[in-house]
């Protein structure tokens, strides 16, 4: 699907050419990825919340497996000086 543009203002016009060029990609490629970011910006954000919550799940988790097993050595040290 094309999108045409008009009446953009030259300076930011130089602005995106050089933005581009920095990247050794061409204008069109440039504004194509712009734009294709900005329509899933919302999916992407979205997928990464729920990592940041599915890592924060698992920390704790894990957090919680540590203290377990630091009582259980405690208990078998216990039981081992009886």
């Amino acid at each position: 699907m094309d999108i045409i543009l008009r009446n953009i203002d030259p300076v930011a016009m130089k602005k995106i050419d050089e933005m581009a060029k920095r990247k050794s990609i061409s204008r069109q490629e440039f504004l194509k990825s712009i734009v294709e970011k900005i329509a899933y910006e919302k999916e992407q954000n979205e997928k990464e919340m729920r990592m940041e919550m599915i890592i924060s799940k698992n920390i704790l988790v894990m957090e919680e497996m540590t203290k377990t097993i630091i009582r259980l050595e405690n208990f078998l040290v216990d039981l081992m000086e009886e």
